[in-house]
């Protein structure tokens, strides 16, 4: 499941950006440049290495009884309420971006960075195949998430198959290379605050700054947001053909 939905959702991000319409969505790249062959093969690579560790390490937390009975995980929606299930997800979303953000923080230590994150950050002008191109020591870093999920709240048994399609789907868009939102997105009152494409890819370019997953909160509170994100995302969005 896990890897069906990274190969499904980043190829069918890669078919249309970076090989249906390639030439034709070009001057909308953030960066002008495509990657080469060398650097989706090695994104893929590291991907198929991260879909393995994840799923090692959330098998058994589900799936196994003597395990998974120490959980919070339930299987009844009728034990919470629909109420409470629904708002389970945007509680997911901030409890999942505030994880990312402070552990991604961590991992630009200079001591830690060449261990832990220096194998996606290879990826300077990242392709939909680098969502989930983590060494491995990293990987186990970001599925801390599910562990916290699943001994901190109550987590239905649909939430995490959802709750994780959402985020796949949303960080094949941070690392798509081109940006989806329209233009002056980033200065409404919504748009602010949400993390974008354009700000992501300025990580990879740039290795410092925007350090957020699906939001900007921590990034402008804590004064890491690039200061030239504004002007990027403008003049990214503003090109004509």
């Amino acid at each position: 499941m896990i890897g069906g939905r990274y190969f499904f959702i980043a190829g069918v991000g890669f078919f249309f950006a970076y090989v249906l319409y390639r030439n034709n969505w070009f001057y909308k790249k953030i960066q002008n440049r495509f990657p080469e062959n060398k650097d989706y093969l090695r994104e893929m690579g590291y991907s198929f290495l991260t879909i393995v560790i994840f799923a090692t390490v959330t098998y058994p937390l589900i799936a196994v009884p003597s395990i998974a009975k120490y959980t919070t995980r339930y299987n009844d929606v009728a034990q919470f309420g629909w109420i409470y299930y629904f708002l389970a997800y945007p509680l997911m979303f901030v409890m999942h971006d505030t994880y990312f953000y402070f552990a991604h923080r961590l991992m630009h230590n200079k001591k830690l960075f060449p261990l832990f994150h220096l194998v996606h950050h290879k990826s300077t002008n990242p392709s939909p195949w680098a969502a989930y191109a983590f060494h491995p020591l990293e990987a186990l870093v970001e599925v801390g998430i599910v562990v916290i999920f699943l001994f901190t709240i109550p987590i239905h048994k649909t939430h995490l198959m959802i709750f994780f399609l959402m985020m796949i789907v949303y960080n094949v868009y941070g690392h798509l290379g081109y940006e989806l939102y329209p233009k002056g997105f980033h200065k409404t009152q919504i748009g602010r605050w949400i993390n974008t494409s354009v700000n992501h890819n300025q990580h990879h370019q740039y290795f410092t700054g925007n350090y957020g997953l699906y939001f900007l909160f921590w990034d402008r509170m804590l004064g890491t947001i690039r200061s030239d994100y504004d002007g990027r995302f403008e003049e990214a969005t503003q090109r004509s053909k």
